[in-house]
């Protein structure tokens, strides 16, 4: 009996050491993003495990740290640089690892443009002022948020929409008021007149 509690403790202990030794080492990645001609800082560049796509994004200062499993794939990326990839050794003793990772600046081969010049100034200065340049999306939302557009704007929109609720409000209290007998004439109802004039201005009454 005591040789068999000792053959299941010696089990017991050599699974759970077999278990830990499956599981993965987390570690505390950390490191700088740096450009590889003058060694400057990359800020803003998108740093994720490509096991489950996620990770973090640099400071200004290049700097990062993202928990990973050790023998972990990190990419990094960033706009106007070839993307790179990192793993990160997975016979580490610690739960810190520290690197520094260069990017390489990608080239975009364009194609030869040739530049004339006009004639003359005055030539220049009429070809210039005829040019339909196409506006800018600030441009464009600075006339749409100017007064006149927004007034105009309103007008077009009859009601507003606390108006519409009112009168709705209004319609279905006349309907429980008048609910079996004959309604009254709404001569004193602005929002009725209201709703003749703008009907006359259209020309319902004439199209009748």
């Amino acid at each position: 009996m005591k040789w068999t509690l000792v053959f299941v403790l010696f089990t017991i202990a050599f699974c759970a050491k077999a278990q830990d030794d499956d599981t993965p080492r987390v570690v505390q990645f950390s490191g700088l993003v740096v450009t590889g001609d003058s060694l400057t800082p990359v800020p803003f560049t998108t740093v994720f495990r490509t096991r489950d796509e996620r990770g973090t994004i640099t400071d200004n200062l290049g700097f990062f740290s993202i928990p990973a499993y050790a023998g972990d794939t990190i990419k990094f990326s960033s706009v106007g640089y070839l993307a790179a990839k990192y793993v990160i050794p997975d016979s580490l003793t610690t739960n810190r690892y520290n690197m520094v990772q260069v990017m390489r600046r990608d080239t975009v081969q364009l194609e030869t443009t040739f530049i004339y010049p006009w004639p003359t100034k005055e030539r220049f200065r009429e070809e210039f002022l005829s040019l339909d340049l196409p506006d800018t999306k600030e441009e464009v939302a600075q006339r749409n948020l100017e007064a006149a557009m927004l007034y105009e704007r309103m007008n077009e929109m009859g009601m507003t929409s606390d108006e519409n609720y009112r009168y709705a409000m209004q319609r279905e209290t006349q309907k429980i008021q008048y609910a079996g007998a004959i309604p009254t004439v709404s001569l004193l109802n602005p929002i009725a007149w209201a709703q003749f004039i703008q009907a006359w201005r259209r020309g319902d009454f004439g199209k009748q």
